[in-house]
């Protein structure tokens, strides 16, 4: 049975891209379903100088490119949409909107409950938060849960910045940083087939596992992200956040655990375990690229997008081995690689076992896929097999009846919201080491010069990234 929920939710850049791409969507999903229907509203905010008519009308467009629902339907649901312009450095602006919130609230019976979306530019996080708090916008009575888009900080002194000045205002209960990963289908479900595997659970520890490969691999270059790429770079951009959250689903203790402070506590404590990193480390251990024009020069290389320097050092390709000191996972390396302009997009974690895990009731040197991005309904492979059809009788999957399969990352992650729900967030101490981590890597190649471009548009990367691994007698899995 569908549970209504109530809310008012307030966007800070409801004009924007994200807005209109991934969370509009993802409410007119719930809309559909009826977790939203009566009791809730969503007001834009930004510079622009809207209508609300007109507003509802970007809202109705956007939803015309993932949908093919009447429009008596969208209006309905664009009925809810409001708009106010706003200076996020303007105190009479949020007292306006404090003021727009409690009529609304009255309007459609919302439970004083509140949402706050900062789909903006994270340098005025700190700002919206301080104000949100000084000017009384938070309710008494119902919820108040502040939620933070990526990239949180740049590097682990910023990082602290902003959390000490959204933690002013903000508890860390309330506060709800995305990672739209955790909200992949097939990331939620690995604990559950974890939990739900007796003989895949005994074996995934040192004794058995070779190693563990993390790949994100996007076909396309950066389009038009060239100016945020130049102050990221896929280090930050993937691997800070994305996969390390993966590995922290993957090879957390405990996947039976349920209670989101339990579930938290594993992850921080396996991010707390990250191998120290030294310079020498990261040149042995990580490897960076950025990508040239393909064979026939027909693509563009880097260098050569839009708002990027013709001598840019960014790295476009990532690929490191990441080591844990646990018991658990000591010695195991987790091979990670993301990169543009490779092959194709693929998503994917591999489990590589070595010879001795038929001591657990499985195949001696099993690879097992889990496909983050599905391919052909295909979840899981076996060997390079669908594990259905594999033959193999240790691995089960979650019935299609448990689990929504048509959910988007997004409106998995806001009906959580609502819910309070905050297990597929992530938390200020995980981040933190997450952080210091990387920052070990960034320092140390901000000291040296790369020698880019390093990889043809289309290959698998630079040649560099297979060196990582032949030279402790392994292989990427995924190879083109």
């Amino acid at each position: 049975m569908v549970t209504e929920k109530s809310a008012i939710f307030i966007i800070f850049g409801g004009s924007g891209d994200l807005a209109h791409r991934k969370l509009y969507p993802s409410l007119f999903r719930l809309y559909k379903s009826g977790i939203l229907k009566d009791h809730f509203a969503v007001i834009g905010t930004a510079r622009r100088p809207w209508s609300d008519d007109y507003f509802r009308e970007t809202v109705i467009t956007s939803l015309k490119d993932y949908f093919d629902d009447s429009e008596d339907i969208m209006k309905g649901f664009a009925k809810h949409f409001f708009y106010q312009s706003h200076d996020v450095n303007d105190s009479e602006h949020y007292i306006a909107l404090k003021n727009l919130a409690a009529k609304l609230d009255d309007q459609f019976e919302a439970g004083h409950n509140r949402v706050y979306y900062m789909a903006i530019a994270p340098r005025f996080f700190g700002t919206v938060a301080e104000h949100i708090n000084s000017e009384g916008l938070k309710t008494e009575d119902g919820y108040n849960r502040l939620v933070i888009e990526k990239p949180f900080g740049r590097d682990l002194d910023s990082a602290c910045e902003l959390n000490g000045n959204i933690s002013k205002a903000f508890p860390e209960d309330d506060i709800y940083r995305i990672d739209h990963y955790l909200g992949k289908e097939m990331i939620q479900d690995i604990p559950h087939i974890r939990a739900n595997n007796p003989k895949l659970e005994a074996a995934m520890n040192n004794k058995y596992v070779s190693n563990i490969q993390i790949t994100l691999a996007e076909s396309l270059g950066v389009e038009d992200r060239g100016g945020y790429y130049e102050t990221a770079g896929v280090l930050r951009d993937m691997v800070q956040n994305h996969i390390m959250q993966i590995i922290g689903a993957i090879a957390s203790d405990d996947p039976e655990a349920t209670d989101a402070k339990i579930i938290h506590k594993n992850k921080t404590d396996l991010f707390s375990s990250l191998k120290e990193l030294t310079p020498e480390g990261v040149d042995d251990d990580f490897v960076r690229g950025q990508y040239d024009t393909d064979q026939l020069g027909e693509e563009k290389a880097y260098r050569q997008e839009d708002n990027v320097a013709e001598d840019s050092n960014i790295e476009t390709f990532v690929a490191g081995n990441i080591q844990f000191d646990t018991e658990r996972w000591s010695g195991v390396p987790f091979y990670v690689r993301s990169g543009k302009r490779m092959p194709e997009k693929s998503s994917r974690i591999d489990i590589v076992f070595n010879d001795k895990v038929d001591e657990v009731g499985i195949k001696p040197n099993t690879v097992i896929t889990l496909l983050i991005e599905r391919v052909n309904g295909n979840s899981i492979l076996i060997n390079g097999i669908n594990y259905k059809e594999s033959g193999q009788d240790f691995i089960s999957f979650p019935e299609e009846a448990e689990f929504d399969k048509a959910r988007e990352a997004y409106e998995s992650l806001i009906i959580d919201i609502l819910s309070g729900n905050r297990v597929h967030f992530t938390l200020w101490d995980e981040l933190r080491s997450t952080w210091k981590y990387i920052d070990t890597i960034r320092n140390r190649w901000d000291e040296q010069t790369p020698d880019f471009p390093n990889y043809l548009s289309g290959s698998m990367g630079p040649d560099a990234a297979e060196i990582l691994l032949e030279r402790n007698g392994n292989s990427w899995v995924w190879d083109d």
